[in-house]
């Protein structure tokens, strides 16, 4: 007979995550044992917030829950950044927490917490594990996760329950990850929207996470080359469709520069759109919205004259199959828009501007690289100038919008895609939030490059300084000697200035296989003009 740790093991082996990722507390060691006996991998975190990411990234990828671990009381509350990211970024995550038993957290206060409450508004489901039921609570962590809008769950272990034996259930439950099953729908089913749609003859499709909870990208593709219409996705999203394709317009900003674009359009149809991923304003629109979703909106921010439930996938194969060809005004108008944002960004420089260094990293790395992007002034120019051309191929926090993010999704990626080129774009003040991570990338052979720009400030709030007419005061940062500081972890470090050094910093880096860090010394006195050119601040 098993015990806890055993079947939780066991569980998470069988439903694809071959590893568990955190910082442990001292009963955690009762399941690294029981993974190690299965030939699962724990991988040491130097800070529980980066190891939940890093889980959480691994189930965005795979769709098998990532699986994250901390210590009672202050292992916990660190996690819960980690945590918050899955919730509002649409993550798959199972997060485990050790806990005293009863008679001591009813009775002591040290590293007395209640997990529960701390973890309740920022997971789908809460719960502690007891032995007898065990099998049952991880099954239904992992369809809870899993289901609808994908997000985490969190476990609470009482150390107690930790080794009891957990007997088997009369009919134990076998499948951990329900198959789904839909019927495609017939023109009947499908009325409605294509009557939205045969009345448009500029429609714009908005492209959202939804896409890839049902694999549906190619689906998208093909519905846009069918109608002519252009395509925004929202940076989540970036790589849906693939970024030199003709109707490809780019992400959705939040800003004045996309709403000449939407505007000229006569129809609005949101595809896995879910609210999150927009920024906190009112809906710019007044034109007609055709909503297709996995899951019903229940918010009510956007107003959608006509929402279809279902099966994404196969609601848009349905209506590719079914609607009329359009006019094909989407080409010129992607065109368009394309430049008009790249021409917003080419602001005058001093120096090494990141426009230019990330079309120098686009000219330089190959098309299946993985990257992934902190929070910070810098986020802007990676979303519109880095080119993604595959599902999943561009990764960051946009729910949460949480610094730190760019290492540890990274390291997410090389688990994922060990094939693929992996970099990881952030500001100087992102990377300092996750420093640490750089050891792990050396220490579990998981190689990544990481291009910090450099531009010794925590730039967004100096943007936000100047705007309200405020002196710079108190955003500086900076002045490493970058090369010594990735020395010291293990890595290889350069510091570069042009745009033709950073290329090289980068070939080099693929041709080394090895943890990398790039410092790009940029200037970012561009950054006002390009904001107030795409979106308000």
């Amino acid at each position: 007979m098993s015990n806890t740790v055993e079947v939780l093991a066991d569980a998470f082996r069988d439903v694809g995550t071959p590893f568990i990722v955190g910082h442990p507390g001292g009963d955690t060691v009762h399941l690294m044992d029981a993974a190690r006996e299965r030939d699962m991998r724990y991988i040491l975190m130097k800070q529980e917030v980066a190891g939940a990411m890093l889980a959480a990234t691994w189930g965005e990828m795979t769709g098998s829950p990532g699986l994250c671990t901390s210590t009672r009381g202050p292992g916990a509350t660190n996690m819960v950044n980690g945590v918050a990211y899955a919730w509002l970024d649409r993550a798959p995550l199972i997060a485990l927490t050790d806990q005293y038993p009863t008679d001591i957290y009813e009775t002591r206060l040290r590293q007395t917490i209640d997990h529960q409450k701390i973890f309740a508004p920022i997971t789908k489901w809460n719960t502690t594990l007891q032995a007898n039921t065990a099998s049952l609570q991880i099954r239904h962590a992992f369809q809870v996760a899993t289901s609808g809008t994908p997000g985490p769950v969190h476990i609470d272990i009482p150390s107690p329950e930790i080794t009891k034996q957990a007997p088997p259930l009369v009919g134990e439950p076998k499948l951990l990850l329900p198959e789904r099953v839909s019927i495609e729908p017939d023109r009947k089913a499908l009325r409605k929207p294509l009557d939205m749609i045969s009345k448009a003859r500029k429609p714009i499709i908005l492209a959202g996470l939804g896409v890839y909870w049902d694999k549906a990208s190619a689906e998208l593709v093909a519905l846009a080359e069918k109608l002519g219409a252009p395509i925004l996705t929202t940076s989540k999203c970036k790589g849906a469709i693939p970024e030199d394709h003709e109707l490809s317009a780019g992400c959705i900003i939040g800003g004045t520069i996309e709403r000449e674009l939407v505007n000229q359009s006569d129809l609005i149809i949101t595809i896995g759109l879910d609210i999150v991923e927009l920024q906190p304003k009112p809906w710019p629109y007044t034109l007609p919205v055709l909503s297709l979703a996995n899951v019903p909106s229940l918010d009510c921010l956007i107003p959608f004259d006509m929402e279809m439930v279902g099966d994404i996938k196969l609601i848009v194969h349905g209506l590719t199959d079914f609607c009329e060809a359009g006019q094909g005004w989407g080409l010129k108008a992607a065109s368009d828009f394309r430049i008009a944002v790249s021409n917003a960004l080419n602001t005058p420089c001093k120096g090494l501007s990141p426009q230019a260094a990330m079309e120098a990293a686009c000219d330089v790395l190959p098309r299946d690289t993985v990257a992934t992007c902190d929070a910070g002034a810098s986020r802007l120019l990676v979303v519109q100038k880095w080119k993604s051309h595959g599902e999943r191929n561009f990764l960051t926090s946009n729910g949460l919008g949480s610094m730190g993010y760019a290492i540890p999704g990274a390291l997410a990626a090389r688990l994922a895609r060990p094939k693929s080129p992996v970099v990881a774009f952030a500001g100087d003040g992102g990377f300092l939030m996750a420093v640490a991570e750089l050891q792990t990338s050396v220490k579990e052979n998981l190689p990544i490059i990481v291009v910090v720009f450099d531009d010794e400030e925590i730039a967004l709030i100096r943007i936000k300084q100047a705007l309200k007419g405020i002196p710079r005061h108190g955003v500086s940062i900076g002045g490493l000697n970058w090369e010594a500081l990735a020395q010291g972890f293990g890595a290889d470090g350069v510091v570069v200035d042009t745009a033709h050094k950073l290329g090289d910093a980068l070939t080099a880096a693929l041709k080394t296989g090895r943890t990398t860090l790039i410092a790009a010394r940029i200037d970012g006195s561009g950054y006002i003009d390009q904001f107030n050119a795409l979106r308000e601040v």
